[in-house]
């Protein structure tokens, strides 16, 4: 196994998806799009994993790095490859599939509870959020939303953002929230933000419990339930 990163700001890291990685030894590259680095080939790589950043989908002629990431998912997902999208990367999944890419009626920020749908808690990956329940409280940084791509599942919601994941297939996901953010990233991207002391408070609360769930996310993400590769 081998996984690709596609980041589109240095500030936006794989966080805890690194960590498991490591634990695991599994191999990956980190591609730094919003740098000026451009994918390489997918072979050799079996999981593309496609992080945040606060640029848009719809603003690719300004950030012409976002089409070579959607690029890279559309030969990942033709490749059925195990796919993962966070925040951006999730909106970047959605757009790929066809569905359409917005700016939302709110922005949400910070710690807030997300609800998972039937489908969601029945999922055999994003099940393992809802270990303590439907209503989870995850670490939340947007303005921009999705709609869910023709084909896909809803896998979660929140009270004022409808679409807050997807799964398409066995193996592609798109998250809307952050579950691979550490304290120390989250420290960072509040530092000259109002609210950020708040923010860092519950970090305190709300951390560890989210980072226990997300540990079997990646294990059962990182997982092949179809041939029992991994």
């Amino acid at each position: 196994m081998s996984v690709l990163f596609l980041k589109n700001i240095v500030a936006e890291g794989p966080g805890t998806i690194e960590r498991f990685l490591g634990e695991s030894a599994i191999p990956f590259k980190l591609v730094e799009l919003g740098e000026g680095e451009l994918a390489p080939s997918l072979d050799g790589f079996d999981t593309l994993i496609m992080l945040g950043g606060p640029m848009a989908v719809y603003e690719a002629e300004e950030y012409t790095f976002l089409k070579e990431g959607f690029k890279t998912i559309e030969a990942a997902l033709k490749k059925d490859m195990r796919v993962l999208g966070v925040c951006l990367g999730a909106q970047s999944l959605a757009h790929v599939l066809g569905a359409r890419v917005y700016k939302g009626d709110v922005k949400e920020l910070g710690w807030l509870d997300i609800e998972l749908t039937k489908e969601g808690v029945e999922d055999p990956v994003a099940g393992s959020l809802a270990a303590d329940g439907s209503v989870v409280k995850v670490f939340q940084w947007h303005g921009d939303t999705f709609d869910i791509p023709s084909g896909a599942k809803r896998l979660a919601r929140s009270e004022q953002v409808e679409n807050q994941a997807f799964v398409y297939g066995d193996n592609a996901y798109g998250l809307q929230f952050h579950i691979e953010a550490t304290p120390a990233m989250i420290a960072d991207w509040f530092k000259d933000e109002p609210g950020g002391a708040d923010v860092l408070r519950d970090s305190e609360l709300y951390y560890e419990p989210l980072d226990k769930k997300a540990k079997v996310f990646f294990d059962r993400f990182f997982s092949d339930r179809k041939s029992g590769r991994g």
